[in-house]
């Protein structure tokens, strides 16, 4: 879901490894994964619930490289510490009414 300045929201986080991924928590699938990015792989989809309790957050200087990443394909991104619940209800909502009328 973008919000009204048009910047989508992401999450950074960190997992055991070092590896960083960058969480999209308003933009769903049709299930209930958002979507998410990293260096290898790039987009996929995530259970958002998953990665938080599999991930810490991610410091400023550790998703540095992914954020320049993201940006260089086009992101334009608002970095948050987590996920608005409300807002992601509503983008789930907006989703399924936009599969209904495609139907």
């Amino acid at each position: 879901m973008k919000n009204p300045n048009n910047k989508t929201a992401v999450v950074f986080r960190k997992y055991k490894e070092g590896d960083i991924i960058a969480l999209f928590p308003y933009e769903i699938d049709s299930g209930h994964c958002i979507m998410s990015y990293q260096h290898v792989g790039q987009h996929s989809g995530a259970d958002y619930d998953h990665m938080i309790r599999c991930t810490k957050p991610a410091k400023p200087e550790e998703y540095h490289d992914l954020q320049t990443e993201l940006v260089g394909i086009g992101y334009d991104l608002e970095i948050i510490k987590r996920q608005n619940r409300r807002k992601y209800i509503a983008a789930k909502k907006s989703l399924l009414k936009d599969l209904r009328t495609i139907n």
